[in-house]
């Protein structure tokens, strides 16, 4: 295989964690749940600035947070103890390494699908619309699963399969996702980064098809679903994960990201139909009133959510957007 002066170095152990001596206590926090954190923080900052940007209340991003990281968190480590049951599932295993999620072992489908059950629930007590609160988010939860990527640089995970290109990654001996036989030297896809890039150049993708055809309704969580379902039907495909299971030998995350490309397809082409326009609003009826300066579409008339008429406060023949406090209703 190539030789090591022309790759990707990996960082060394000392890098995994950062250790904190603090009044006679000390810790060791781990680097990919540094980075994991500031990918949360600059998700929740730039997610805020959208919806706020909708008519949404600035701080109500803060109660999807909560819902969503709790519960995506919990669906990444079951995901990933589903997938990767021998790992955990043997004789004389603890049982209680399932829990041991500081351990490493989490996967980001799960997480997906726990962040949006909690995001379901987060709608339901705060009135705000799923589809809107989806939409805001998507580019940001790209941008964020960009900058977590660099945890998994630091942890020499996320590798695929032999390489003699000149980026390939050098990953230290003795990891145990490594094939045995093997020779020493041997470099490996640099997945991590090509997941960051994948996921910086979906941004602009994002971008610039929110700006030209004005993307609402879930569609541009649909152009999120589609864009990463592609991108990681590749990269788990030449994954190197000796532990995880295959179904028909197909790996479990490669059938993920492809359901994650036709739920895409799906939700694109169903609120395509049901809402060619944009939404009145970002709260749903009833809820919270829209400040006079969101966005908004006067054209959507959708049964569900017509514009207000005389009866719920608004003069005949306004825009139909409404004060800036909420109701009572």
């Amino acid at each position: 295989m190539s030789s090591w002066y022309a790759s990707i170095p990996s960082p060394g152990p000392e890098w995994q964690n950062i250790p904190i001596d603090l009044f006679g206590w000390h810790w060791r926090i781990q680097t990919y749940a540094i980075m994991i954190l500031i990918g949360i923080v600059v998700a929740v900052l730039w997610t805020s600035r959208r919806l706020s940007k909708r008519g949404g209340e600035p701080g109500v991003v803060l109660d999807f947070t909560l819902w969503a990281v709790v519960l995506g968190i919990i669906g990444a480590r079951l995901y990933h103890v589903f997938t990767h049951p021998g790992d955990y599932f043997y004789a004389g295993a603890n049982p209680w390494n399932v829990f041991a999620i500081w351990e490493g072992g989490n996967a980001i489908f799960g997480s997906l699908i726990g962040g949006a059950v909690g995001v379901l629930i987060a709608a339901r007590i705060t009135g705000v619309r799923f589809w809107s609160f989806a939409d805001a988010l998507a580019p940001a939860l790209l941008l964020a699963q960009a900058i977590g990527r660099l945890g998994n640089y630091v942890n020499q995970e996320l590798f695929g399969l032999p390489t003699n290109l000149p980026w390939g990654l050098q990953i230290d001996a003795g990891n145990k996702a490594i094939p045995v036989g093997l020779p020493d030297g041997t470099l490996f896809q640099p997945l991590f980064l090509y997941e960051i890039i994948w996921n910086v150049i979906g941004v602009v993708v994002i971008l610039f098809l929110e700006r030209k055809f004005q993307l609402r309704w879930g569609k541009t969580l649909a152009v999120y679903l589609i864009w990463y379902g592609l991108g990681r039907s590749y990269l788990e495909s030449i994954r190197i994960d000796p532990s995880e299971f295959n179904i028909l030998g197909i790996p479990t995350n490669v059938w993920a990201a492809f359901l994650a490309v036709i739920l895409g397809i799906v939700i694109f082409v169903v609120q395509t139909r049901r809402h060619p326009g944009l939404e009145p609003s970002v709260y749903r009826p009833g809820r919270e009133w829209v400040r006079p300066d969101a966005e908004v579409d006067s054209d959507d008339t959708d049964s569900d959510d017509e514009v207000p008429d005389e009866d719920d406060g608004v003069p005949a023949g306004s825009s139909g957007a409404k004060a800036t406090s909420p109701t009572n209703g």
